[in-house]
């Protein structure tokens, strides 16, 4: 079924045909010819057939493929292909500079490039979320894939959009990862990105929807997105004395003050540092 918008011309003039054949049957209990020739004529007459104008589209490229740490180890039993989230530092502090820590054991360690299902995208520049009608018939076709290895891990399906859900066992946490590397293309905004709103419990994360009432970001943030590196590293250093943003001594990376551990992208989760009592 078509859903017309009222926002737009067609929409509005097919509309406004359907209410005066619906006023017509209402009077007379039928669609006499002459009547509906008087209705479609003047109707008709609206609409330009000479000049087609061509939509106005833009192309968005792909998205640029990624790389990943693989390590390769052998020994006498096993030679297994692993993700290793780290630099080879840690490796060669377990096998040794020469590789003499572990004579049983080989590795290597290598970047791979993750070749994606990526392709360039035809995208209307009067881009529109799709209607209720898409929305709920997406959603009754969503589908869930359960882990079936060691592999792979669960996740739903929604229109093209792979949602992660699963237990972490080395971070201690319930992990959830969104992956848009092959939404349905009426998902696609004209710069390529899918909008997104993001919710635990009752806070909203992320809003990038651009709807009425979406939370803006915090000013902090609206100030180091803008600034340049410069002007960056002042607002850094201002917001750390001002105790908004504390540092993890571990992995340096910069918290919201009222986190009360890491918060950085990596496994580290270290609890806050007690604060420092001036002194008297």
């Amino acid at each position: 079924m078509i859903t017309l918008d009222s926002r737009t011309p067609t929409g509005k003039a097919v509309i406004e045909l359907h209410q005066l054949l619906t006023e017509l049957e209402a009077r007379t209990g039928e669609w006499p010819g002459a009547d509906v020739v008087g209705i479609l004529e003047p109707w008709i007459a609206q609409f330009d057939f000479t000049t087609a104008s061509a939509p106005a589209n833009t192309v968005t490229a792909p998205r640029p493929p990624g790389q990943i740490w693989l390590l390769r180890r052998w020994d006498r039993h096993d030679d297994d292909v692993l993700l290793f989230a780290d630099e080879s530092t840690a490796v060669d502090l377990y096998y040794g500079p020469e590789r003499s820590n572990q004579p049983d054991e080989g590795y290597s360690l290598y970047l791979a490039t993750i070749s994606g299902r990526g392709r360039p995208r035809i995208v209307p520049l009067d881009y529109r979320f799709p209607d209720a009608h898409a929305c709920e018939r997406a959603n009754r076709d969503a589908l869930f894939h359960p882990q079936t290895d060691a592999n792979d891990l669960p996740c739903t399906k929604v229109d093209g959009v792979l949602v992660f859900t699963y237990l972490d066992q080395e971070r201690s946490a319930v992990c959830v990862a969104i992956h848009l590397d092959n939404p349905s293309d009426r998902l696609v905004r004209p710069d390529g990105t899918v909008p997104l709103r993001i919710e635990v419990e009752d806070t909203v994360l992320l809003d990038d929807s651009g709807a009425e009432g979406a939370p803006r970001p915090a000013l902090l943030d609206r100030l180091l997105n803008t600034a340049e590196a410069g002007q960056r590293e002042v607002i850094r250093s201002a917001a750390l004395a001002a105790s908004l943003i504390w540092c993890c001594p571990a992995c340096r990376w910069d918290s919201l003050e009222t986190t009360c551990c890491c918060e950085g992208p990596g496994p580290c989760r270290k609890p806050q540092p007690p604060k420092e009592r001036p002194s008297a």
